[in-house]
C-alpha cells in the first residue's frame, strides 16, 4: 500500500470522458472507487499519482516510479544521441 497524505480524491464523473480522450486509469484503491494512477499510453513517459512515492523511496532502494522515470529519460537521451549521428 501506498502512502497519501492529502484529501484529495478524483471525481469520478470525468472518468469516461477523459478515458475516450486516451487516458489510461492505471492504478485503483483496493474497492475500484479511487483513481491512483493515470498514464497515457501514447506518451513516452506521463503518469501521475495521487501518493506519494518518495515516502517509500532510498537512496539504493528506490520506489518503481523513480526508477521507471529514470529509465525513459536515460531511452529518451540515447534515441536523441543516436538521431545526432
Amino acid at each position: 500500500s501506498e502512502r497519501h497524505r492529502h484529501r484529495y480524491d478524483f471525481n469520478n464523473s470525468y472518468r469516461k470522458a477523459l478515458e475516450d480522450a486516451g487516458i489510461r486509469f492505471a492504478g485503483l484503491s483496493p474497492n475500484g472507487e479511487l483513481v491512483e494512477i493515470i498514464e497515457i499510453p501514447q506518451h513516452p513517459w506521463f503518469l501521475a499519482c495521487q501518493f506519494h512515492p518518495e515516502f517509500k523511496s532510498k537512496p539504493l532502494d528506490p520506489h518503481p516510479l523513480f526508477a521507471a522515470f529514470i529509465h525513459a529519460a536515460l531511452v529518451r537521451k540515447l534515441k536523441a544521441q543516436n538521431m545526432k549521428q
